[in-house]
């Protein structure tokens, strides 16, 4: 099964999310520099939140639970391009998004300054298993409650994501 690209170029930025340089991801993740990340939580219109099990072969956080689609940024590519692509090509949807909140880049955002986006869609996810393991949806608060159980289950920017969704608007 195909492993992450770790020649994919990323933008550097600083703590005020101005880029600095560019860097291939092996190194942004080896020398833990900072850099920039979209995800999306997705629910259906029973207020169900779609979480994504990250694959096998990811290079951060393998099969833990995450937001229904996420990823990295391309160089130059802005929040909401990565999260309209990341969300077709992880799990073939199409859909609108409401921007929610960037939280910045920390240890606790895996060094990526992080923007969350909200869709709404009953359409299937049609996952891509280089990228998913398994896709399910949940109650927002069973989602929570397991994070509370059991956090190392899930990656750490989900963990903040979800903190701050529940907290804000949940």
């Amino acid at each position: 099964m195909p492993r992450d690209n770790p020649d994919e170029l990323f933008d550097v930025v600083d703590a005020d999310d101005q880029v600095i340089g560019q860097a291939t991801r092996g190194e942004v993740h080896a020398r833990g520099l900072m850099h920039r990340a979209a995800h999306v939580f997705v629910f259906n219109s029973s207020g169900e939140l779609l979480l994504q099990q990250r694959s096998a072969t990811k290079d951060a956080h393998p099969l833990c639970w995450t937001s229904s689609c996420s990823g990295h940024l391309d160089a130059s590519e802005s929040y909401e391009v990565a999260a309209r692509r990341e969300l077709q090509e992880e799990i073939g949807l199409e859909t609108d998004l409401e921007f929610l909140v960037k939280l910045p880049a920390g240890p606790e955002t895996s060094n990526e300054h992080t923007a969350l986006f909200r869709a709404n869609c009953d359409d299937p996810p049609s996952p891509d298993p280089t990228e998913v393991a398994d896709l399910r949806w949940t109650a927002l608060d069973v989602c929570h409650r397991e994070l509370l159980d059991d956090p190392e289950r899930f990656d750490p920017p989900f963990r903040e994501l979800l903190g701050w969704y529940t907290r804000t608007l949940g």
